[in-house]
């Protein structure tokens, strides 16, 4: 994509509301604009951001065997009233009634639609188990909507559902996404510790949040540092291999790791000096266990075995794939601007034309640009007629992984300029020998 071609609409300053540096780069960096309170539009290179966590956590979820759907995001109010929540969530639920006097609601979860869905299709043990999931925008309305997409009323939010004839069963479906989520974590190129939490108004007796730790964090969180240092399933992992997710479980509940609200001060002294962290996190995820708080009331029964019905037991379990933009970035940034994990990065290299006006420099760089693209990569080539010294400053605040300047002093000495933002090494070689280093980077 070439950058005169492209809307990147940088800033040298955030607005003075935007309190937390995640925002504040969002914002300096053209990835999002504000509409009103904690509503934001995408613009493209914060959409590119955006759907390459989106993929991700796909790829993970259809690993671990769950399916996609996609559920709308207006909910009858009746299916809510079938399960008691409609007047007990709270005002953070945007309700609506339509031109027939229906009465609606914007989603700000699924267990009710999921639900629905489910016990008009599922009536046997035989087609369970069964996991369900999408990648939708949701609403809550948010008292005070603050720190950016990190806590706004509309975020986009994966959340799957789990469907099992039993307990056992259900709490096998819970370590799957248990450790489908440290993958996923992994891949998105952060550490995401999972916390012992309060199930809160989803419900249910077994809850654990994945916490980004950052200065910036919402809230309190301890554990101990033993647990960052415990490696992830991978991605051979067997996911029916029920020994091997209750150990990759026992792995981590091991060692104390704890939300504020569950916090026991006791316990976590118990834990050596050296490894005690206190510190504030971000939350990403949350997964629950609750049984038959949903079927009980709406009635999703299924035929067991023995040939008599018995209510299913669920779980679901969210990713909030929006504020992970923000939390990403909360945990990888430096002074100059963003640092993005290659994984998510909106492309893989920033090319500069370090002297659009001279001819030699605009062949070279569009030779480079021809052959980079060739090769599979995502380049962003700045080919605008500008001061090298704004484009050096706009590609350290959008945070490629790679930069490749082309000046006329290098192409006099035969070399460009390879730059890797997340050290700032920088090296001068031949275009053939940047191709090369950056293709073994991708193997």
């Amino acid at each position: 994509m070439r950058l005169s071609r492209y809307l990147l609409p940088v800033t040298k300053e955030a607005p003075a509301e935007a309190t937390v540096i995640s925002h504040q780069l969002m914002l300096r960096a053209g990835m999002i604009r504000q509409g009103s309170a904690g509503i934001y539009s995408w613009l493209p290179l914060g959409f590119k951001v955006l759907k390459n966590i989106e993929q991700i956590v796909r790829e993970e979820m259809n690993r671990a065997g769950a399916i996609e759907l996609l559920m709308p995001t207006l909910q009858q109010a009746d299916l809510w009233r079938e399960s008691g929540r409609y007047d007990a969530y709270g005002p953070e639920m945007l309700r609506i009634e339509d031109r027939s006097g229906r009465d609606l609601l914007y989603g700000p979860t699924n267990e009710e639609v999921i639900t629905d869905i489910f016990r008009a299709y599922v009536k046997s043990y035989k087609q369970l188990p069964l996991n369900l999931y999408h990648q939708q925008w949701k609403f809550r309305d948010e008292t005070r909507p603050r720190f950016g997409v990190m806590r706004g009323r509309e975020f986009l939010m994966k959340d799957a559902y789990s469907f099992d004839v039993d307990e056992a069963s259900a709490r096998i479906a819970y370590q799957k996404m248990f450790a489908s989520y440290l993958n996923t974590f992994n891949r998105l190129g952060v550490t995401a510790i999972p916390m012992q939490a309060d199930p809160g108004p989803i419900g249910g007796d077994l809850s654990h949040e994945f916490i980004i730790l950052a200065e910036t964090g919402e809230s309190a969180v301890f554990c101990d540092k033993a647990l960052m240092d415990v490696p992830v399933p991978g991605v051979g992992f067997d996911f029916e291999d029920h020994a091997a997710l209750a150990a990759e479980m026992e792995k981590r509940t091991q060692y104390y790791a704890a939300t504020e609200e569950k916090h026991d001060e006791a316990a976590f002294k118990a834990i050596p000096e050296d490894r005690q962290i206190a510190a504030r996190g971000i939350e990403v995820g949350h997964i629950f266990y609750f049984g038959t708080k949903y079927s009980k009331p709406m009635k999703a029964e299924i035929q067991t075995a023995e040939g008599g019905l018995t209510e299913i037991h669920g779980g679901s379990y969210g990713i909030g794939v929006s504020r992970l933009v923000g939390g990403i970035i909360e945990a990888s940034h430096d002074e100059k601007g963003i640092v993005w994990p290659a994984s998510v990065a909106p492309f893989d290299v920033g090319l500069m034309n370090l002297r659009a006006s001279d001819e030699a420099c605009t062949t070279a760089c569009d030779e480079a640009y021809q052959r980079l693209e060739n090769a599979g990569f995502d380049v962003l080539y700045d080919d605008r007629d500008e001061r090298p010294g704004g484009k050096f400053a706009t590609m350290d605040l959008i945070g490629l992984p790679w930069q490749l300047a082309i000046g006329p002093r290098g192409l006099k000495a035969g070399t460009v300029e390879l730059k890797r933002r997340a050290t700032g090494e920088t090296e001068e070689l031949s275009l053939d020998a940047v191709l090369n280093k950056l293709t073994g980077d991708q193997v």
